[in-house]
Order: structure tokens, then C-alpha cells, then sequence
């Protein structure tokens, strides 16, 4: 049996020393862009290697992109070799914060067309909770060969977003807080406010009190009725740099909902374009 887009923490303890299997560590902090690796560093799940946001899955950041830009998607595939990643792996990421960073990596590896890859529901925390075991002990990694099949259709430009907003063939959900997707707050980046059009589902509301996913027939009711039944096809995520953006886009293919995109530039890359025209409660 393979895994697509979630796993419980007591499936993945099963699998721990199956060489099959192989487990990243996705921890990271906006404000400490160490602190995920330090995390790591200190205490992991058994086998689990490290892969950093900023240095592994995205590209430099350049003047007319976003924060996170898409990573060089041949180096990433070269990376996943020497992790000891093929194309037969079940993989399995998990951070600190119920899927906000691992989803980027699941996201990224189905563009890659390598759909065995869940996230661990719950994350870290949910395994400690359950007194599952960690280590300190790196990994030792075989390096492998794994071959990318890329979708480039997984994602959407920003002109494309505009074109679709313009055309009314897409809805875009927006997975920041209400407080920065109505211009109320913006703690990163420079300007406040969101895509106009844009309709707000912030990620946490995907989870319950214990920072678990929601039940599948919650998720697609409220799904079903925040896109007044749209087909998944044309539904878009984002948020400020294209990685919580994908928690969402998990959210529907658990919900059954399977086949909505990605804007991968986001609200940061969105800004970039002064010509671009941005909504705020703080405009009206």
C-alpha cells in the first residue's frame, strides 16, 4: 500500500526500518532560517534526512520573483538521488507546524510526478505527544538515481492568474490569515492586502485543536461550499510565497477534491508588479 497524501504516525512507526521508505525533516522558521536545522540536529525521526525551504526547495530569490521562488527542478532531482530517493520511494515529510512547510515538498514532488509522498498528520509534535521514538543519530545514505517526470501545468503564472481572474474560468483561494489578506497586518512583506478577487481560506482552518487534518467529509463539505461547487481543475492556491498555499491544495486532494493548481509566486511575487492592482480593507 502506498501513501499519497496523508499518514498517521503510528503507520509510519511501522515502516521505519523499511529501506523502502525514506522520511524528510522539513522544519523551518521564517524568522530563524537555522532553526529548522537545528531542530533537526538535536532530535529527528528515525532516518529522516533534512530538506531546507530556502537552499533545497526553492531557487534564489532574483528582483521579479517572489520570496520562495520554484526550485531548479534537475538539481532537486539530483538532490533526491543523493538522498537515496528512486522512483519506487515511499516518502514521507513532517515539520513542526502541522504541514505549513512539509506541503511544499509533498507539492513539489507530485510536479515531479512522483505521487508516492504523504505528510505526516500531526507533524513532529503529534509524534512526540504519542511518545514515538526520535534520535540524534544521522542517517546513512545510499545514494540512488530518481528521474523527474515534471508537470509543468501544476502551477500558474502570475499573468495566467490575471487572465484567469479577468476570464472568470478560476477561483483563487488565498491561505494567509484574515489579518494579511485584508491588509490589516503584513509582517513580511512590503506591501499589505491581497489579489482582488482572491477569496480567503486561511490553512489552519484545515486542521482541528490538535493540529490533525479534518475529517475528509468536513474538508469537502467546507470546500464544496467555499468554491460553490467549482470543478477542483479550476481552483488556485496561494498565500504569501507559495508554500503554505499548498497545505490547502493537500486539504482538497484529502478531501477528495483532487486536481487544483498552484499560483507558485504568490502575494510576494504579485507585488513585485507595481502595474499589478492590490485589495486591502485599508484602501476601501
Amino acid at each position: 500500500m502506498s501513501y499519497s497524501t496523508l499518514i498517521s504516525a503510528s503507520e509510519l512507526a511501522k515502516h521505519l526500518n523499511d529501506p523502502n521508505w525514506i522520511i524528510f525533516d522539513c522544519r523551518f522558521s521564517l524568522a530563524d532560517e537555522q532553526a529548522g536545522h537545528r531542530a533537526y540536529r538535536q532530535d529527528h525521526i528515525q532516518g529522516a534526512r533534512y530538506a531546507d525551504l530556502n537552499k533545497d526547495l526553492s531557487s534564489a530569490v532574483k528582483s521579479y520573483t517572489g520570496r520562495h521562488p520554484l526550485p531548479n527542478f534537475s538539481e532537486l532531482a539530483n538532490k533526491l538521488g543523493a538522498w537515496g530517493v528512486n522512483n519506487r520511494s515511499q516518502i514521507v515529510v513532517y515539520e513542526d507546524a502541522s504541514g505549513a512547510f512539509a506541503g511544499r515538498m509533498w507539492w513539489l514532488l507530485r510536479c515531479m510526478g512522483h505521487t508516492q509522498v504523504a505528510v505526516l498528520d500531526g507533524g513532529i509534535k503529534h509524534w512526540q505527544k504519542l511518545g514515538l521514538p526520535q534520535t540524534t543519530v544521522l542517517p546513512k545514505i545510499s545514494a540512488s538515481s530518481f528521474r523527474s517526470y515534471l508537470d509543468n501545468q501544476q502551477w500558474l503564472s502570475a499573468q495566467q492568474v490575471e487572465n484567469g481572474l479577468a476570464s472568470r474560468s478560476l477561483t483563487l483561494i488565498d491561505a494567509r490569515t484574515p489579518e494579511r489578506f485584508n491588509g490589516l497586518q503584513e509582517p513580511i512583506d512590503p506591501i499589505a492586502g491581497h489579489v482582488p478577487k482572491a477569496i480567503n481560506r486561511p490553512f489552519q482552518l484545515n486542521l482541528d485543536s490538535q493540529g490533525l487534518f479534518l475529517p475528509v467529509a468536513q474538508l469537502r463539505q467546507q470546500f464544496s461550499a467555499l468554491t460553490a461547487n467549482r470543478p477542483a481543475e479550476q481552483i488556485v492556491h496561494m498565500c504569501g510565497s507559495g508554500v503554505t498555499g499548498c497545505h490547502n491544495l493537500l486539504a482538497m486532494e484529502v478531501a477528495g477534491l483532487s486536481g487544483s493548481k498552484l499560483y507558485a509566486g504568490s502575494w510576494s511575487e504579485w507585488i513585485v508588479n507595481k502595474n499589478r492592482s492590490v485589495a486591502a480593507d485599508n484602501l476601501i
